[in-house]
């Protein structure tokens, strides 16, 4: 009975080295995949940590480079501006002072304000973006439509006819996809009138021969708009005699509006023709701040109207305004002339 009891006990005891064996590899088992599980995890929190890092110095880099890349970009559009003026200074010389601005196209250079636009009537198409055309007006040089070209924007080149100061614009005009012909009438208030201006006492076989030399000169030409012209545009009967020229060879007026006087609107209106007109002078005044101001008044306009119609100059300041306001434009369409309507 006592030998038994003795093995019982024996193996009770080997049993229990078993089970603490067991348990000692499971705990050992345990322990390992526990260990490697955190030294897993903090490897891999490690190398998170380290793509994470990685990710930002390149964004840093990124934005450093774009940052780069965009001073880069406007010191060579004030270097092209620059240029421009060197240029316009010294070589290609032309009979207009800067210090104008746009003023020089009004019936009278000393107008604190240009002449008043005409309001539309709120366009009620709410499917439709508002639609914003900036003609610059002047161009006839080289160096102009590379500044203008350069600054990425749609807008509408009215040309100059050739002179003797100009003698490549037409050729100028010619490389473009579509332009304007900025064509001189006579004003008020002018002492060197611009070659083939028309006044208000040519008949009309007279602007008739004009308009075919304009457009031997420009072939693609579909818009025309007036430099200067408060005094032709004020008087019905030339305005008349010009826009019965114009619809019968298929060219659409813009209307400078260079006079509040203008009898444009009320001659397209007995012809049937939709008056399109300008809203704002971007260069009254030379000042970049203040041409910024008036490229926010032309969005404004746009916004309230449906569409507007802004006038600038290829000056440094007015091209330099255009650039530096490229954000204001996200709201709006800006288009060229023939999308305003």
């Amino acid at each position: 009975m006592a030998k038994r009891k003795k093995n019982t006990s024996k193996v009770g005891s080997n049993i229990l080295k078993y089970i603490a064996f067991t348990l000692a590899i499971i705990a050992l088992v345990l322990s390992s995949l526990v260990g490697g599980y955190y030294l897993g995890y903090e490897n891999a929190k490690t190398e998170i940590t380290q793509k994470e890092q990685l990710k930002k110095e390149k964004r840093l880099a990124l934005l450093k480079k774009i940052e780069q890349k965009s001073k880069k970009s406007n010191n060579n559009v004030n270097s092209r501006l620059k240029d421009v003026l060197k240029k316009e200074s010294k070589k290609e010389i032309i009979k207009v002072k800067e210090n104008l601005g746009a003023s020089h196209e009004y019936a009278s250079a000393t107008l604190s304000k240009p002449p008043a636009r005409i309001k539309r009537e709120t366009n009620k198409i709410s499917s439709k973006r508002p639609r914003l055309a900036i003609i610059i007006d002047d161009v006839s040089v080289k160096s102009q439509v590379n500044a203008i070209k350069s600054l990425g924007l749609s807008l509408t080149m009215s040309f100059l006819p050739p002179s003797k100061a100009r003698p490549n614009s037409a050729k100028l005009a010619a490389k473009e996809r579509f332009y304007m012909v900025h064509l001189p009438m006579e004003a008020l208030n002018c002492h060197a009138e611009e070659p083939m201006t028309l006044h208000v006492n040519d008949s009309q076989k007279t602007i008739f021969k004009r308009v075919q030399e304009l457009k031997k000169l420009f072939p693609k030409v579909k818009y025309i708009n007036n430099h200067m012209g408060s005094k032709f545009t004020s008087n019905e009967v030339a305005v008349n005699r010009l826009i019965s020229v114009l619809n019968t060879n298929n060219i659409s007026f813009i209307d400078s509006r260079t006079t509040a006087q203008t009898k444009v609107p009320k001659v397209l209106k007995n012809f049937g023709l939709k008056y399109v007109g300008r809203d704002v002078f971007l260069d009254h005044r030379m000042d970049k701040a203040y041409v910024k101001t008036q490229i926010k008044r032309a969005i404004r306009i746009a916004k309230a109207e449906g569409v507007a119609v802004a006038i600038g100059h290829p000056h440094a300041n007015t091209i330099l305004a255009l650039y530096e306001s490229k954000k204001l434009f996200k709201d709006i369409d800006l288009v060229l002339i023939n999308k305003i309507y």
